[in-house]
């Protein structure tokens, strides 16, 4: 098997988010956006020595479970890779993924629940539409890159995740540009006016935002722009219209210079009664009705707030902050982006919540001006999960539990490994599903922090009690607090235990192994040893 050559194979499984695995003459093939059951036919285009990945070239067998998709775009744009099974096996494929997840990373802990979107077509309130072509030198297109493309772009006029106003408003204004004879902002030669066109929509109000952003090599006729959009007929309506001029190389939407042609530059979105104000570049739960359930199970999970002071770090716009507030002492919110902050800090004010402090700046160096320890811990990162260094000083306000909210399963695997070994374990799991069609999901687990030394009061005759001497003289909070004392470090009672056996200390037959034969169970470093060996003998344990 080399490079280029070219196989059919059946797909025995999909491993998150959307490898299919073939088996050809023994060795482990991954081919992306293949489906379980499918016979396909690929070809090899990366082999090492670990890994070797197919490129699909055909289905040639459709799967038992597959079924039409709704959306005549489907298998040729990237936006959607799940339209093809029913929505119930879409939960069930999620879910399983993530179990597989689960236990690949030696974890063990169960997921309750999947929950599904409450609508699967037009749910998004939010889609970032570019500017290109289909093909080489072809005419102009506005919709999402084609799958597997970096410069092709499909256009489309019948997206079904997306509400049908956004349909209706895109081909008007691809037409309006087509007319013009505008150019696309090309990402090689660095020419061209066209960029993306972002539009958001309140779900309770309504309401459409539009934001065209283009660069400064031509001019927009702004009345001409405006008129043409507002003459077209669509259920919402639109109260806002906006012009970004971009300049930037990168291929994202960012702003040099943001002009309101039209109306306002925000709109309002509601949930659990409180409003929050969405403006152009504002970071808000794209599935409205889905982050109701998202946000009902963060509520559930947290458990009781009264007189609590609760981080919620990586608030975004502060939605689940306040969510928490009107029952909590106290949220503190951190988030980067300053316009989020200045969003969050506006709609607390307009909820009427005087308890909730925003906070600028990066995690990673807010925390440790975070000199009061919190009652809890709510967590909902980007993407890539948790920086490590940040890791490290959240796990040092050693809580008795945090929420982490993820939206990327394999970055949390690997967060969850790092708590563990920090003395923390899953102690809730759920799914929720924001984004039907697509091969994403949320993750919500609730994080407890273990103490085995916690006691209660019992009469004892000393006499039965078969313990040696060593063993009562120092607990192993008494161990923690002497090294976190006299070294400034933090140790688990796993590394405790560890160093015990090692120092011929008995400790409990089954005290902190792993719960199965191949788990991998981390290894006290060499700088913590020496510091858990200096509280034994201060303890007169060696």
């Amino acid at each position: 098997m080399k490079k280029g050559d070219i196989f059919e194979g059946k797909v025995i499984r999909i491993e998150f988010p959307n490898k299919g695995i073939i088996d050809i003459e023994g060795q482990k093939v991954i081919v992306k956006n293949a489906l379980e059951g499918q016979i396909v036919r690929f070809s090899i285009n990366k082999k090492k020595r670990d890994k070797i990945e197919g490129r699909l070239l055909e289905v040639i067998e459709p799967s038992p479970i597959e079924q039409p998709a709704a959306c005549k775009h489907f298998g040729i744009c990237g936006g959607c890779r799940y339209q093809n099974l029913s929505y119930e096996q879409q939960l069930d494929l999620k879910k399983r993924q993530v179990e597989e997840l689960i236990e690949k990373n030696g974890l063990s802990f169960d997921i309750e629940n999947i929950y599904g979107s409450p609508i699967t077509e037009g749910y998004r309130n939010k889609m970032e539409f570019t500017f290109g072509d289909e093909e080489k030198d072809g005419p102009l297109a506005l919709g999402m890159h084609k799958k597997n493309s970096f410069y092709d772009i499909v256009t489309l006029d019948d997206c079904r995740i997306v509400d049908p106003d956004f349909n209706v408003l895109l081909q008007a204004i691809l037409k309006y540009f087509k007319e013009k004879g505008e150019t696309y902002f090309h990402k090689i030669r660095h020419e061209g006016f066209l960029r993306h066109l972002v539009m958001r929509r309140s779900v309770k109000t309504g309401d459409i935002l539009i934001n065209l952003v283009t660069t400064t090599q031509s001019q927009l006729d702004e009345s001409e722009f405006v008129n043409m959009i507002l003459a077209q007929k669509i259920d919402g309506k639109v109260v806002g219209i906006l012009h970004t001029l971009n300049d930037n190389l990168a291929d994202v939407v960012q702003s040099d210079e943001t002009k309101t042609l039209y109306g306002q530059d925000y709109f309002y979105e509601y949930l659990y009664n409180m409003r929050f104000k969405i403006s152009p570049f504002s970071f808000f739960q794209t599935n409205t009705l889905g982050a109701e359930v998202l946000y009902d199970k963060v509520r559930e999970y947290v458990g009781e707030t009264k007189d609590k002071l609760i981080y919620d770090l990586y608030t975004g716009t502060g939605t689940i902050a306040q969510m928490l507030a009107s029952v909590a002492s106290k949220v503190v919110g951190v988030e980067i982006v300053e316009e989020a902050v200045e969003a969050a800090k506006k709609n607390a004010v307009d909820n009427h919540l005087d308890n909730c402090e925003f906070i600028a700046g990066d995690v990673l160096k807010v925390v440790d001006n975070l000199t009061k320890k919190p009652d809890i811990l709510v967590l909902d990162p980007p993407r890539d999960g948790i920086h490590p260094k940040a890791l490290t000083k959240i796990i040092n306000f050693n809580v008795d539990e945090m929420v982490y909210v993820s939206c990327k399963p394999t970055s949390l695997m690997r967060d969850l490994l790092v708590f563990r070994e920090a003395g923390y374990e899953v102690k809730r799991c759920c799914l929720v599903d924001m984004f039907p069609g697509t091969v994403h999901v949320e993750t919500v687990v609730l994080l407890s922090q273990q103490k085995p030394d916690d006691t209660i009061e019992i009469d004892l005759d000393l006499d039965e009690l078969d313990a040696t001497s060593a063993e009562l003289k120092a607990t192993y909070q008494e161990i923690k607090d002497y090294v976190l004392k006299e070294f400034g470090l933090k140790v688990s009672s796993l590394y405790i235990s560890q160093v015990k056996r090692k120092c011929g200390i008995e400790v409990g037959e089954n005290y902190n192994l792993p719960k199965s034969e191949n788990a991998r169970v981390p290894q006290c470093p060499k700088e913590k040893e020496d510091a858990i060996k200096a509280a034994l003998k201060y303890y007169a344990m060696i």
